[in-house]
């Protein structure tokens, strides 16, 4: 009788004789390892049942945190930077109206306490007339004082001029210089030969000069203008500019204006101080030294002095050029180190006394505020940078104190 085995299914079949129902236990142990390696990634660590270190599976390398953090902050600061370059390209394109309005401001922060002075005895409308007339009769008075100071000094300040001249020729024909002196007549020609070469352009140099000036008295018409209703009625436009926010962002945006107008107030008030200490300081020096020009000079130590850092020097820089001419180097000499004492004056005494309390800006964000400023729109952006980066920064400081009494005033301080 032949021999059985055990089917698949369970019965006999005759041994020696293939299985028909399928392939055989060592063929299907082959299939099953074969699979289980196919599915199984190569590399060392999967092959000790580990996954790399930093990453989760299925996932791909984690970022540090550092980079993470970077590149929020970059993506950030390029939102900043572009809005920031949107608002200062729309005031290049009216810079006009924004001078208008930043020196109606100026003005609004000088003369609202003496217009509220009058206004407890007089009504507001009043007050404000008499406050402006006087300023202006003021101002044009003192200039009308410095050109009749110029007008009567004409003719000597030509005839030392044309002294001062031959003085510093014959120092330079002298050692250590050692110039010859066919050198400075043949560059006093080229210097008269350049202005009859070039008389038409500096014609329509004028001209165009002329029409500047039409625009400056523009600006200035607008300024006067804006200042009539900031001091009569400033109060009143805050509160409906805030009126017509939402409630929450209302109690945000008059706080950070109390603040902003506290800091311009401030620093517009102490600039005003420490401009008015040093043309008072450069007039008595440049009189007592007998430089010509004393008043005019001292005037323009007072607005030079409006550009921190670097204007007062400038203005003293021109005296000192006066004064070579004038009175030789000698003189010079003692108005270049009074450059100097007053920066020092400046620096170490005015504005810590009067603009530490109103500008918290380290002096290296003010020197570069101020070069930024003029780069970006000449003498007018030197002179706004500080005080605008200046309300910036205070508004910043005051939203991080959302504690701070007193949120519900306006930014003239009044409710």
């Amino acid at each position: 009788m032949a021999q059985t085995s055990p089917g698949p299914s369970g019965g006999d079949r005759p041994a020696g004789e293939p299985d028909a129902g399928g392939p055989s236990q060592a063929r299907r142990l082959r299939i099953r390892t074969a699979r289980r390696t196919a599915h199984r990634p190569a590399g060392p660590a999967h092959r000790a049942g580990t996954e790399p270190a930093g990453t989760e599976p299925g996932a791909g390398p984690r970022v540090p945190p550092l980079l993470g953090t970077a590149a929020a902050y970059a993506w950030r600061l390029l939102v900043v930077g572009a809005v920031v370059y949107a608002v200062f390209s729309l005031l290049g394109r009216f810079h006009e109206i924004a001078v208008a309005v930043f020196l109606g401001l100026v003005a609004t922060a000088l003369l609202r306490p003496v217009t509220d002075l009058l206004a407890r005895r007089l009504p507001r409308a009043l007050a404000v007339a008499i406050t402006l007339i006087g300023s202006m009769i003021a101002v044009l008075g003192t200039l009308a004082l410095i050109g009749e100071v110029v007008a009567g000094e004409r003719a000597t300040l030509q005839r030392e001029f044309g002294a001062g001249l031959g003085r510093i020729e014959r120092w330079l024909e002298e050692p250590p210089f050692r110039l010859n002196p066919d050198t400075l007549t043949d560059i006093r020609s080229r210097i008269g030969q350049f202005l009859s070469s070039h008389r038409s352009t500096l014609i329509s140099t004028a001209l165009s000069g002329a029409g500047r000036l039409v625009q400056v008295l523009t600006v200035l018409a607008l300024a006067l203008f804006c200042s009539v209703f900031f001091l009569h009625s400033g109060d009143r436009q805050w509160s409906w500019f805030c009126g017509r926010l939402s409630a929450r962002l209302r109690s945000r945006v008059v706080l950070a204006g109390r603040a902003g107008w506290r800091t311009f107030t401030g620093y517009t008030r102490g600039i005003v101080l420490v401009a008015a200490t040093n043309a008072v300081l450069v007039g008595v020096a440049l009189y007592a030294l007998g430089v010509p020009l004393a008043v005019p000079l001292a005037l323009l130590e007072f607005f030079a002095a409006f550009v921190p850092l670097i204007g007062s020097p400038i203005a003293l820089a021109v005296a000192a050029v006066v004064a070579l001419a004038t009175k030789g180097p000698v003189i010079a000499a003692v108005v270049v180190a009074l450059i100097v004492i007053i920066g020092q004056i400046e620096g170490h005494l005015l504005h810590p006394l009067v603009m530490s309390w109103a500008v918290r800006l380290h002096p290296v964000v003010v020197a570069l505020t101020v070069i930024g400023g003029a780069i970006a729109a000449g003498v007018v952006g030197a002179v706004v940078a500080v005080p605008l980066v200046s309300v910036i920064w205070a508004a910043h400081l005051a939203l991080r104190r959302p504690g701070e009494p007193g949120r519900e005033k306006g930014p003239e301080g009044r409710a």
